[in-house]
């Protein structure tokens, strides 16, 4: 993983056993957990659904006060959402993807559905960063603290350009 933690760390031995997960808040041990918003600004995250809080308290407090939800917006996630947040976690969490439990999974030819992301990579597997041979791709420990980078490559929006965007910057 791109953060530290010493070998008898909770989050290290969950990477060696493979059962490392990561949401949109970071690393953590527990896979599948939904995340309730509490507070200004606060995200939720469940099932498919991301759901931000108010960011102004006085709007926050307001909502709460007339006992309806404080959420100011939310986003239903797609099928395509689902599955690249999948690939993405596999990579970020496992640092190796097997291409044939991704296509059995969802559905798709898994060449064909990232081959953007994939011929991105062309650079980082000569610089010894990614491997992809036997329908996987394997990051290797030098990889490791680029795998932001890496996985950025399977990111949709980004290899789309939709929205004009604001993503968190990578070294």
């Amino acid at each position: 993983m791109d953060h530290f933690a010493k070998p008898e760390d909770e989050l290290a031995v969950a990477l060696r056993e493979k059962k490392l997960y990561r949401n949109f808040q970071g690393y953590s041990t527990h896979a599948g957990a939904d995340l309730y918003a509490m507070g200004a600004t606060s995200i939720s995250q469940f099932g498919r659904v991301y759901a931000q809080n108010y960011k102004k308290e006085k709007k926050y407090l307001a909502a709460l006060d007339k006992n309806i939800l404080p959420t100011a917006r939310g986003y239903y996630l797609s099928d395509d959402d689902m599955l690249r947040r999948r690939v993405i976690t596999k990579l970020m969490c496992d640092f190796e993807l097997d291409f044939n439990s991704i296509e059995n999974e969802f559905d798709i030819d898994f060449e064909t559905y990232f081959n953007w992301g994939l011929g991105n990579l062309k650079e980082m597997i000569a610089d010894d960063l990614v491997v992809i041979e036997n329908r996987s791709l394997k990051v290797t420990p030098m990889g490791r603290m680029l795998i932001r980078n890496i996985a950025i490559n399977f990111d949709g929006y980004i290899e789309r350009e939709e929205d004009n965007a604001r993503y968190s910057r990578t070294v």
